[in-house]
């Protein structure tokens, strides 16, 4: 678990939103909030990082891992000694997995550059079950890029 201080901002967050299109811009909304609040400007790189990670890990939980009546999960974590953000996104399908490496990114296609793209911005990613139920797909991002 990363923790860390940032004046009276707590370093880690966590909210609850809708399966859906919506909830995922309002996690992506809120992920940028955060990082505001940890001294990140909108327009810095790591704030655009982590929005970007976000709204492509959401988009996931909704897209591939809708359940209905359920909720995704937002944690983000500050390692301000590590220089490291970690995003969670947690939904209720367990039997939806990501793939262990991310598909190559094809210039034609419709989809596929999610993982691809999380895989360029983050330091390490990846994947583990969320008992009861569930997983949680996760990303590290450095702050200095």
């Amino acid at each position: 678990m990363l923790t860390g201080t940032t004046g009276t901002t707590p370093p880690d967050f966590r909210a609850q939103f809708a399966s859906s299109p919506r909830g995922a811009r309002l996690a992506r909304h809120q992920a940028v909030r955060r990082m505001e609040e940890w001294g990140h400007a909108r327009s810095s790189d790591a704030s655009c990082a982590v929005a970007l990670v976000v709204g492509e890990l959401t988009a996931n939980a909704v897209q591939h891992a809708h359940t209905p009546g359920r909720t995704f999960g937002l944690r983000l974590a500050l390692e301000e000694t590590a220089g490291l953000v970690r995003v969670e996104v947690s939904d209720a399908a367990a039997d939806r997995r990501p793939p262990v490496v991310p598909p190559s990114a094809c210039p034609d296609g419709e989809s596929g550059r999610g993982l691809f793209l999380v895989d360029v911005l983050a330091a390490s990613w990846g994947w583990e079950p969320r008992r009861p139920l569930g997983k949680t797909v996760w990303a590290e991002l450095r702050l200095g890029t």
